[in-house]
Protein backbone atom coordinates (compact mmCIF):
# COMPACT_ATOMS: atom_id res chain seq x y z
CA UNK A 1 0.00 0.00 0.00
CA UNK A 2 2.79 2.44 1.00
CA UNK A 3 4.73 1.54 -2.11
CA UNK A 4 1.71 2.28 -4.31
CA UNK A 5 1.19 5.63 -2.63
CA UNK A 6 4.85 6.62 -3.00
CA UNK A 7 4.93 5.68 -6.68
CA UNK A 8 1.68 7.50 -7.31
CA UNK A 9 2.82 10.95 -6.14
CA UNK A 10 3.82 11.91 -9.67
CA UNK A 11 0.68 10.49 -11.19
CA UNK A 12 -1.30 13.75 -11.31
CA UNK A 13 -2.14 16.26 -14.04
CA UNK A 14 0.26 18.99 -12.82
CA UNK A 15 3.31 16.71 -12.53
CA UNK A 16 2.53 14.97 -15.82
CA UNK A 17 2.22 18.32 -17.62
CA UNK A 18 5.52 19.33 -16.03
CA UNK A 19 7.22 16.13 -17.20
CA UNK A 20 5.87 16.61 -20.73
CA UNK A 21 7.09 20.22 -20.82
CA UNK A 22 10.52 19.26 -19.46
CA UNK A 23 10.99 16.42 -21.92
CA UNK A 24 9.68 18.53 -24.82
CA UNK A 25 11.94 21.45 -23.87
CA UNK A 26 14.96 19.14 -23.64
CA UNK A 27 14.22 17.57 -27.00
CA UNK A 28 13.70 20.93 -28.70
CA UNK A 29 16.93 22.36 -27.28
CA UNK A 30 18.91 19.35 -28.51
CA UNK A 31 17.19 19.40 -31.92
CA UNK A 32 17.68 23.12 -32.54
CA UNK A 33 21.28 23.08 -31.34
CA UNK A 34 21.99 20.13 -33.65
CA UNK A 35 20.30 21.92 -36.56
CA UNK A 36 22.40 25.04 -35.97
CA UNK A 37 25.64 23.04 -35.72
CA UNK A 38 24.93 20.91 -38.79
CA UNK A 39 23.42 23.50 -41.15
CA UNK A 40 25.10 26.64 -39.83
CA UNK A 41 21.71 28.36 -40.04
CA UNK A 42 21.60 31.43 -37.78
CA UNK A 43 18.51 33.50 -37.11
CA UNK A 44 17.71 35.81 -34.17
CA UNK A 45 14.30 34.27 -33.49
CA UNK A 46 15.71 30.74 -33.64
CA UNK A 47 18.26 31.84 -31.06
CA UNK A 48 15.51 33.35 -28.92
CA UNK A 49 13.67 30.03 -28.91
CA UNK A 50 16.76 27.85 -28.40
CA UNK A 51 18.42 29.82 -25.62
CA UNK A 52 15.47 31.36 -23.81
CA UNK A 53 12.04 29.90 -24.66
CA UNK A 54 12.94 26.19 -24.60
CA UNK A 55 15.16 26.35 -21.47
CA UNK A 56 12.36 28.32 -19.83
CA UNK A 57 9.94 25.57 -20.79
CA UNK A 58 12.31 22.96 -19.33
CA UNK A 59 12.78 24.79 -16.03
CA UNK A 60 9.06 25.58 -15.69
CA UNK A 61 8.21 21.92 -16.34
CA UNK A 62 10.69 20.74 -13.70
CA UNK A 63 9.16 23.12 -11.19
CA UNK A 64 5.68 21.78 -11.88
CA UNK A 65 6.69 18.16 -11.09
CA UNK A 66 7.34 18.66 -7.32
CA UNK A 67 4.41 21.08 -7.05
CA UNK A 68 2.01 18.41 -8.29
CA UNK A 69 3.63 15.71 -6.13
CA UNK A 70 3.43 17.95 -3.05
CA UNK A 71 -0.28 18.56 -3.61
CA UNK A 72 -0.96 14.79 -3.93
CA UNK A 73 1.05 14.07 -0.76
CA UNK A 74 -0.77 16.76 1.21
CA UNK A 75 -4.10 15.35 0.10
CA UNK A 76 -3.10 11.80 1.06
CA UNK A 77 -1.77 12.91 4.44
CA UNK A 78 -5.12 14.47 5.22
CA UNK A 79 -6.77 11.13 4.41
CA UNK A 80 -4.18 8.82 6.03
CA UNK A 81 -2.48 9.85 9.27
CA UNK A 82 0.14 7.10 8.90
CA UNK A 83 1.95 8.99 6.12
CA UNK A 84 4.98 10.80 7.68
CA UNK A 85 5.68 14.46 6.92
CA UNK A 86 8.80 13.58 4.83
CA UNK A 87 9.32 10.75 2.32
CA UNK A 88 11.22 7.68 3.52
CA UNK A 89 14.41 7.04 1.50
CA UNK A 90 14.94 3.30 1.94
CA UNK A 91 17.55 2.24 -0.65
CA UNK A 92 17.00 -1.40 0.35
CA UNK A 93 13.70 -1.11 -1.45
CA UNK A 94 14.53 -1.90 -5.12
CA UNK A 95 11.74 0.34 -6.43
CA UNK A 96 12.85 3.37 -4.40
CA UNK A 97 16.45 2.71 -5.34
CA UNK A 98 15.62 2.67 -9.06
CA UNK A 99 13.46 5.74 -8.62
CA UNK A 100 16.31 7.60 -6.89
CA UNK A 101 18.82 6.60 -9.58
CA UNK A 102 16.40 7.69 -12.32
CA UNK A 103 15.80 11.11 -10.78
CA UNK A 104 19.51 11.60 -10.06
CA UNK A 105 20.47 10.87 -13.67
CA UNK A 106 17.58 12.96 -15.02
CA UNK A 107 18.63 15.86 -12.79
CA UNK A 108 22.24 15.65 -13.99
CA UNK A 109 21.11 15.56 -17.63
CA UNK A 110 18.70 18.46 -17.17
CA UNK A 111 21.32 20.53 -15.30
CA UNK A 112 23.86 19.90 -18.07
CA UNK A 113 21.38 20.87 -20.77
CA UNK A 114 20.31 24.03 -18.93
CA UNK A 115 23.95 24.92 -18.24
CA UNK A 116 24.96 24.51 -21.88
CA UNK A 117 21.90 26.48 -23.01
CA UNK A 118 22.71 29.21 -20.46
CA UNK A 119 26.32 29.53 -21.63
CA UNK A 120 25.29 29.58 -25.28
CA UNK A 121 22.45 31.96 -24.38
CA UNK A 122 24.97 34.32 -22.77
CA UNK A 123 27.07 34.28 -25.94
CA UNK A 124 23.91 34.82 -27.99
CA UNK A 125 23.05 37.97 -25.99
CA UNK A 126 26.57 39.23 -26.68
CA UNK A 127 26.21 38.70 -30.43
CA UNK A 128 25.46 41.33 -33.06
CA UNK A 129 22.56 39.15 -34.20
CA UNK A 130 20.88 39.59 -30.81
CA UNK A 131 21.69 43.30 -30.55
CA UNK A 132 20.83 44.30 -34.09
CA UNK A 133 18.33 41.88 -35.58
CA UNK A 134 16.06 40.69 -32.77
CA UNK A 135 14.38 44.10 -32.41
CA UNK A 136 14.36 44.48 -36.18
CA UNK A 137 12.41 47.71 -36.70
CA UNK A 138 13.96 49.57 -33.77
CA UNK A 139 17.58 48.68 -34.47
CA UNK A 140 17.44 48.39 -38.26
CA UNK A 141 19.05 51.82 -38.93
CA UNK A 142 21.95 51.33 -36.51
CA UNK A 143 22.47 47.68 -37.46
CA UNK A 144 22.49 48.50 -41.18
CA UNK A 145 24.97 51.34 -40.61
CA UNK A 146 27.16 49.02 -38.50
CA UNK A 147 27.27 46.37 -41.25
CA UNK A 148 28.62 48.95 -43.70
CA UNK A 149 31.11 50.54 -41.30
CA UNK A 150 34.85 50.08 -40.66
CA UNK A 151 33.90 48.25 -37.43
CA UNK A 152 31.65 45.68 -39.09
CA UNK A 153 33.77 42.84 -37.64
CA UNK A 154 33.59 44.26 -34.10
CA UNK A 155 30.78 43.11 -31.80
CA UNK A 156 28.42 45.70 -30.36
CA UNK A 157 29.33 44.73 -26.78
CA UNK A 158 33.04 45.37 -27.34
CA UNK A 159 32.29 49.09 -27.68
CA UNK A 160 29.03 49.49 -25.76
CA UNK A 161 29.99 47.30 -22.78
CA UNK A 162 33.66 46.37 -22.78
CA UNK A 163 35.36 44.01 -20.29
CA UNK A 164 34.52 43.64 -16.59
CA UNK A 165 31.55 42.56 -14.49
CA UNK A 166 30.47 46.07 -13.44
CA UNK A 167 29.67 47.29 -16.94
CA UNK A 168 28.26 43.89 -17.91
CA UNK A 169 25.66 44.15 -15.12
CA UNK A 170 24.88 47.77 -16.05
CA UNK A 171 24.40 46.76 -19.67
CA UNK A 172 22.04 43.89 -18.82
CA UNK A 173 19.93 46.10 -16.53
CA UNK A 174 19.77 48.73 -19.25
CA UNK A 175 18.93 45.98 -21.75
CA UNK A 176 15.91 44.91 -19.70
CA UNK A 177 14.56 48.45 -19.86
CA UNK A 178 15.11 48.49 -23.60
CA UNK A 179 13.32 45.14 -24.05
CA UNK A 180 10.36 46.50 -22.10
CA UNK A 181 10.34 49.65 -24.23
CA UNK A 182 10.22 47.52 -27.38
CA UNK A 183 7.44 45.27 -26.03
CA UNK A 184 5.42 48.24 -24.79
CA UNK A 185 6.23 50.24 -27.94
CA UNK A 186 7.36 53.21 -25.86
CA UNK A 187 10.73 53.75 -27.59
CA UNK A 188 11.34 57.13 -29.26
CA UNK A 189 11.56 57.49 -33.04
CA UNK A 190 14.30 58.15 -33.85
CA UNK A 191 16.32 56.61 -31.02
CA UNK A 192 17.96 59.42 -29.09
CA UNK A 193 21.72 59.91 -29.03
CA UNK A 194 24.25 60.24 -27.56
CA UNK A 195 23.75 57.34 -25.18
CA UNK A 196 23.68 58.51 -21.59
CA UNK A 197 26.32 57.07 -19.27
CA UNK A 198 28.24 55.44 -22.13
CA UNK A 199 31.45 53.85 -20.95
CA UNK A 200 34.45 56.15 -21.46
CA UNK A 201 36.37 55.59 -24.69
CA UNK A 202 39.56 55.02 -22.68
CA UNK A 203 38.03 51.74 -21.45
CA UNK A 204 36.87 50.54 -24.87
CA UNK A 205 38.24 52.29 -27.98
CA UNK A 206 41.80 52.43 -26.69
CA UNK A 207 41.98 48.64 -26.34
CA UNK A 208 42.43 48.55 -30.11
CA UNK A 209 43.30 52.15 -31.00
CA UNK A 210 46.48 52.51 -28.99
CA UNK A 211 47.25 56.25 -28.40
CA UNK A 212 50.93 55.60 -27.77
CA UNK A 213 51.23 54.30 -31.34
CA UNK A 214 49.28 56.99 -33.21
CA UNK A 215 51.08 58.41 -36.23
CA UNK A 216 51.54 62.12 -36.84
CA UNK A 217 49.76 62.65 -40.15
CA UNK A 218 47.56 61.06 -42.76
CA UNK A 219 47.06 61.98 -46.38
CA UNK A 220 43.47 61.85 -47.57
CA UNK A 221 41.98 62.65 -50.96
CA UNK A 222 38.35 63.79 -51.12
CA UNK A 223 36.65 63.13 -54.46
CA UNK A 224 33.64 65.16 -55.54
CA UNK A 225 31.67 65.64 -58.74
CA UNK A 226 29.98 68.86 -59.81
CA UNK A 227 26.18 68.87 -60.22
CA UNK A 228 26.42 69.66 -63.94
CA UNK A 229 25.88 67.77 -67.17
CA UNK A 230 29.48 66.54 -67.33
CA UNK A 231 29.64 65.57 -63.63
CA UNK A 232 32.95 67.44 -63.59
CA UNK A 233 35.39 65.72 -61.21
CA UNK A 234 36.80 67.65 -58.27
CA UNK A 235 39.60 66.59 -55.97
CA UNK A 236 40.89 67.93 -52.66
CA UNK A 237 44.15 66.46 -51.38
CA UNK A 238 44.73 67.08 -47.67
CA UNK A 239 47.33 66.18 -45.08
CA UNK A 240 45.41 65.56 -41.85
CA UNK A 241 47.40 66.72 -38.84
CA UNK A 242 46.59 63.88 -36.43
CA UNK A 243 49.43 64.80 -34.11
CA UNK A 244 51.26 61.61 -33.17
CA UNK A 245 51.37 60.36 -29.58
CA UNK A 246 48.80 62.48 -27.73
CA UNK A 247 50.20 61.99 -24.21
CA UNK A 248 53.75 63.06 -25.00
CA UNK A 249 55.14 66.44 -23.79
CA UNK A 250 55.18 67.73 -27.39
CA UNK A 251 51.65 66.60 -28.26
CA UNK A 252 50.00 68.66 -31.00
CA UNK A 253 47.40 68.35 -33.74
CA UNK A 254 43.96 66.80 -33.50
CA UNK A 255 44.78 64.11 -30.92
CA UNK A 256 46.18 66.74 -28.57
CA UNK A 257 42.59 66.92 -27.31
CA UNK A 258 42.76 63.45 -25.73
CA UNK A 259 46.30 63.84 -24.43
CA UNK A 260 45.25 66.91 -22.48
CA UNK A 261 42.41 67.18 -19.99
CA UNK A 262 39.77 69.22 -21.77
CA UNK A 263 36.39 69.70 -20.11
CA UNK A 264 33.34 71.35 -21.61
CA UNK A 265 29.70 72.14 -20.93
CA UNK A 266 27.03 71.48 -23.57
CA UNK A 267 23.63 73.14 -23.43
CA UNK A 268 21.91 70.57 -25.64
CA UNK A 269 21.66 66.78 -25.68
CA UNK A 270 23.45 66.45 -29.04
CA UNK A 271 26.41 68.50 -27.73
CA UNK A 272 26.26 71.00 -30.57
CA UNK A 273 25.98 74.12 -28.39
CA UNK A 274 29.18 74.37 -26.30
CA UNK A 275 29.46 77.73 -24.50
CA UNK A 276 32.21 76.76 -22.04
CA UNK A 277 35.56 74.96 -22.31
CA UNK A 278 38.31 74.60 -19.74
CA UNK A 279 41.79 73.15 -20.34
CA UNK A 280 44.14 71.80 -17.68
CA UNK A 281 47.66 73.21 -17.98
CA UNK A 282 50.91 71.38 -17.19
CA UNK A 283 51.15 73.17 -13.83
CA UNK A 284 47.69 71.91 -12.81
CA UNK A 285 45.83 75.18 -13.33
CA UNK A 286 42.86 75.56 -15.67
CA UNK A 287 42.27 78.04 -18.48
CA UNK A 288 38.62 78.81 -19.20
CA UNK A 289 37.22 79.74 -22.61
CA UNK A 290 33.75 81.33 -22.81
CA UNK A 291 31.55 81.80 -25.86
CA UNK A 292 31.20 85.48 -26.71
CA UNK A 293 28.24 84.75 -28.98
CA UNK A 294 26.21 82.69 -26.47
CA UNK A 295 27.58 83.64 -23.04
CA UNK A 296 27.18 81.40 -20.02
CA UNK A 297 26.91 82.72 -16.47
CA UNK A 298 29.07 81.65 -13.54
CA UNK A 299 25.97 80.28 -11.84
CA UNK A 300 25.24 78.10 -14.89
CA UNK A 301 28.84 76.89 -14.93
CA UNK A 302 28.63 75.91 -11.25
CA UNK A 303 25.37 73.99 -11.76
CA UNK A 304 26.26 72.31 -15.08
CA UNK A 305 28.01 68.98 -15.48
CA UNK A 306 31.43 69.25 -17.10
CA UNK A 307 32.28 66.45 -19.52
CA UNK A 308 35.86 65.23 -19.95
CA UNK A 309 36.54 65.18 -23.67
CA UNK A 310 37.42 61.78 -25.14
CA UNK A 311 37.50 60.04 -28.53
CA UNK A 312 33.72 59.92 -28.90
CA UNK A 313 33.33 63.69 -28.66
CA UNK A 314 34.68 63.88 -32.23
CA UNK A 315 34.35 60.24 -33.35
CA UNK A 316 30.74 60.13 -32.14
CA UNK A 317 29.66 58.00 -35.13
CA UNK A 318 32.63 55.62 -35.51
CA UNK A 319 30.41 52.71 -36.46
CA UNK A 320 26.84 53.88 -37.03
CA UNK A 321 27.75 56.02 -40.03
CA UNK A 322 25.18 57.55 -42.35
CA UNK A 323 26.32 59.36 -45.47
CA UNK A 324 24.74 62.22 -47.35
CA UNK A 325 23.31 61.61 -50.84
CA UNK A 326 26.07 63.82 -52.26
CA UNK A 327 28.85 61.88 -50.55
CA UNK A 328 27.35 58.55 -51.54
CA UNK A 329 26.99 59.60 -55.17
CA UNK A 330 30.59 60.85 -55.22
CA UNK A 331 31.90 57.58 -53.79
CA UNK A 332 29.82 55.45 -56.17
CA UNK A 333 30.95 57.42 -59.19
CA UNK A 334 34.66 57.40 -58.30
CA UNK A 335 34.52 53.65 -57.60
CA UNK A 336 32.88 52.95 -60.98
CA UNK A 337 29.60 51.69 -59.57
CA UNK A 338 27.75 54.57 -61.26
CA UNK A 339 28.69 55.66 -64.78
CA UNK A 340 29.96 59.31 -64.71
CA UNK A 341 29.21 59.68 -68.43
CA UNK A 342 25.46 59.72 -67.69
CA UNK A 343 24.46 63.41 -67.98
CA UNK A 344 23.58 65.06 -64.66
CA UNK A 345 23.72 61.70 -62.84
CA UNK A 346 25.26 63.27 -59.72
CA UNK A 347 22.65 66.04 -59.51
CA UNK A 348 19.76 63.76 -60.45
CA UNK A 349 20.72 61.03 -57.96
CA UNK A 350 20.99 63.49 -55.09
CA UNK A 351 17.65 65.11 -55.94
CA UNK A 352 15.85 61.76 -56.09
CA UNK A 353 17.36 60.62 -52.79
CA UNK A 354 16.52 63.86 -50.98
CA UNK A 355 12.81 63.77 -51.81
CA UNK A 356 10.65 62.77 -48.82
CA UNK A 357 9.14 59.29 -48.98
CA UNK A 358 6.68 57.86 -46.46
CA UNK A 359 7.88 54.27 -46.79
CA UNK A 360 10.89 52.42 -48.14
CA UNK A 361 8.66 50.72 -50.72
CA UNK A 362 7.51 54.11 -52.02
CA UNK A 363 11.14 55.21 -52.32
CA UNK A 364 12.17 52.08 -54.22
CA UNK A 365 9.28 52.53 -56.67
CA UNK A 366 10.08 56.21 -57.21
CA UNK A 367 13.81 55.61 -57.77
CA UNK A 368 13.07 52.80 -60.21
CA UNK A 369 10.74 55.02 -62.19
CA UNK A 370 12.19 58.55 -62.10
CA UNK A 371 15.72 57.86 -63.29
CA UNK A 372 14.78 56.01 -66.53
CA UNK A 373 11.96 58.52 -67.14
CA UNK A 374 14.37 61.44 -66.91
CA UNK A 375 16.78 60.03 -69.51
CA UNK A 376 13.96 58.82 -71.79
CA UNK A 377 12.51 62.33 -71.80
CA UNK A 378 15.65 64.50 -71.82
CA UNK A 379 18.35 62.28 -73.36
CA UNK A 380 16.62 59.60 -75.47
CA UNK A 381 19.85 58.56 -77.23
CA UNK A 382 21.57 58.07 -73.86
CA UNK A 383 18.53 56.11 -72.63
CA UNK A 384 19.01 53.65 -75.51
CA UNK A 385 22.80 53.43 -75.66
CA UNK A 386 23.39 53.34 -71.91
CA UNK A 387 20.34 51.41 -70.73
CA UNK A 388 22.50 48.97 -68.76
CA UNK A 389 24.34 51.82 -67.04
CA UNK A 390 21.06 53.51 -66.14
CA UNK A 391 19.67 50.28 -64.67
CA UNK A 392 22.86 49.80 -62.67
CA UNK A 393 22.58 53.39 -61.40
CA UNK A 394 18.99 52.66 -60.32
CA UNK A 395 20.15 49.63 -58.34
CA UNK A 396 22.99 51.58 -56.72
CA UNK A 397 20.78 54.53 -55.77
CA UNK A 398 18.25 52.13 -54.24
CA UNK A 399 21.09 50.62 -52.24
CA UNK A 400 22.19 54.10 -51.11
CA UNK A 401 18.65 54.83 -49.92
CA UNK A 402 18.35 51.53 -48.04
CA UNK A 403 21.55 52.28 -46.08
CA UNK A 404 20.80 55.88 -45.16
CA UNK A 405 17.02 56.35 -44.95
CA UNK A 406 14.62 54.53 -42.60
CA UNK A 407 11.13 56.11 -42.69
CA UNK A 408 9.67 53.76 -40.06
CA UNK A 409 12.14 55.03 -37.44
CA UNK A 410 12.15 58.60 -38.85
CA UNK A 411 15.87 58.29 -39.53
CA UNK A 412 17.69 59.78 -42.49
CA UNK A 413 21.34 60.50 -43.21
CA UNK A 414 21.28 63.83 -41.31
CA UNK A 415 19.31 62.72 -38.23
CA UNK A 416 22.43 62.10 -36.16
CA UNK A 417 25.14 64.79 -36.44
CA UNK A 418 28.64 63.46 -37.08
CA UNK A 419 31.23 65.63 -35.31
CA UNK A 420 34.18 64.50 -37.42
CA UNK A 421 35.13 67.38 -39.69
CA UNK A 422 32.79 70.28 -40.34
CA UNK A 423 31.24 69.74 -43.78
CA UNK A 424 27.66 68.74 -42.86
CA UNK A 425 27.62 69.56 -39.12
CA UNK A 426 29.47 72.18 -37.04
CA UNK A 427 31.86 69.47 -35.78
CA UNK A 428 35.20 71.12 -35.00
CA UNK A 429 33.59 74.57 -35.19
CA UNK A 430 31.56 73.88 -32.06
CA UNK A 431 34.67 75.07 -30.23
CA UNK A 432 37.02 76.26 -33.00
CA UNK A 433 34.77 79.12 -34.12
CA UNK A 434 36.96 82.07 -33.16
CA UNK A 435 34.32 83.10 -30.63
CA UNK A 436 35.54 81.29 -27.49
CA UNK A 437 37.83 83.54 -25.47
CA UNK A 438 39.64 83.58 -22.15
CA UNK A 439 39.43 86.51 -19.74
CA UNK A 440 42.79 87.70 -21.10
CA UNK A 441 41.53 87.64 -24.69
CA UNK A 442 43.10 84.37 -25.95
CA UNK A 443 40.90 82.84 -28.65
CA UNK A 444 40.32 79.24 -29.78
CA UNK A 445 41.38 79.66 -33.40
CA UNK A 446 39.33 78.83 -36.48
CA UNK A 447 42.46 78.45 -38.61
CA UNK A 448 41.94 75.48 -40.96
CA UNK A 449 45.67 74.68 -40.96
CA UNK A 450 45.52 73.63 -37.32
CA UNK A 451 43.97 70.34 -38.41
CA UNK A 452 44.87 69.92 -42.08
CA UNK A 453 47.04 71.31 -44.85
CA UNK A 454 45.97 71.54 -48.49
CA UNK A 455 48.46 69.59 -50.63
CA UNK A 456 46.58 70.10 -53.88
CA UNK A 457 43.17 70.78 -55.36
CA UNK A 458 41.57 70.17 -58.76
CA UNK A 459 38.25 71.61 -59.92
CA UNK A 460 36.74 73.64 -62.74
CA UNK A 461 37.60 77.07 -61.27
CA UNK A 462 41.29 76.24 -60.69
CA UNK A 463 43.67 76.46 -63.70
CA UNK A 464 45.34 73.15 -64.51
CA UNK A 465 48.75 72.81 -62.85
CA UNK A 466 48.19 75.66 -60.39
CA UNK A 467 49.78 75.01 -56.98
CA UNK A 468 47.04 75.47 -54.39
CA UNK A 469 47.96 76.07 -50.74
CA UNK A 470 44.62 77.31 -49.41
CA UNK A 471 41.22 75.70 -49.99
CA UNK A 472 39.42 77.16 -53.00
CA UNK A 473 35.62 77.03 -52.88
CA UNK A 474 33.97 75.82 -56.13
CA UNK A 475 31.85 78.98 -56.09
CA UNK A 476 33.27 82.40 -55.25
CA UNK A 477 31.68 83.31 -51.91
CA UNK A 478 34.25 85.90 -50.87
CA UNK A 479 35.18 86.10 -47.21
CA UNK A 480 32.05 84.16 -46.20
CA UNK A 481 34.26 81.08 -46.25
CA UNK A 482 35.74 82.28 -42.96
CA UNK A 483 32.57 83.82 -41.53
CA UNK A 484 30.09 81.03 -42.24
CA UNK A 485 30.37 77.40 -41.24
CA UNK A 486 30.41 74.88 -44.10
CA UNK A 487 27.46 73.05 -42.53
CA UNK A 488 25.24 76.15 -42.70
CA UNK A 489 25.00 75.58 -46.46
CA UNK A 490 25.84 71.93 -46.97
CA UNK A 491 23.40 70.58 -44.39
CA UNK A 492 20.66 72.60 -46.11
CA UNK A 493 21.30 70.68 -49.30
CA UNK A 494 19.86 73.52 -51.38
CA UNK A 495 21.07 73.67 -55.00
CA UNK A 496 20.38 77.41 -55.06
CA UNK A 497 22.69 78.07 -52.12
CA UNK A 498 26.26 78.84 -53.25
CA UNK A 499 28.32 75.86 -52.18
CA UNK A 500 25.16 73.94 -51.33
CA UNK A 501 24.94 70.32 -50.27
CA UNK A 502 24.83 68.89 -53.79
CA UNK A 503 28.45 69.83 -54.60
Amino acid sequence: MALRKTAGYLWNPISLIGLILAVAGTGLIIAFLAMEMITGFDHPYIGLLTYFAFPGMLIFGLLLVPVGAWQVRQRRRSEDEDIPPYPRMDFNDPHKRRLFIFFSLATIIFVLIVSVASILGFHFTESTTFCGELCHTVMEPEHTAWKNSPHAKVKCVECHVGPGAQWFVKAKISGLRQVWAVLAHTYPTPIETPIENLRPARDTCEHCHWPEKFYAGRQKVFYHYAPNKENTPRETNLLINIGGTPKSPNAHGIHWHIGTEVYYIARDRKRLDIPYITVKQKDGTFVEYMSTEKPITKDEIAKSKKRLMDCTDCHNRPTHIYKSPGQEMDEHIVSGLIDPSLPFIKKLGVEILEKPYKTKEEAMTAIGAKLPEYYAKNFPEVAKSKAAGINQAVDQIKDIYSRNFFPEMKVSWNTYPNHIGHFYTPGCFRCHDGKHKTASGKVISKDCNLCHTVIGQKQENIPAGKDVKEFVHPVDIGDEIMKTNCSDCHMAGDEDVPGGGKH
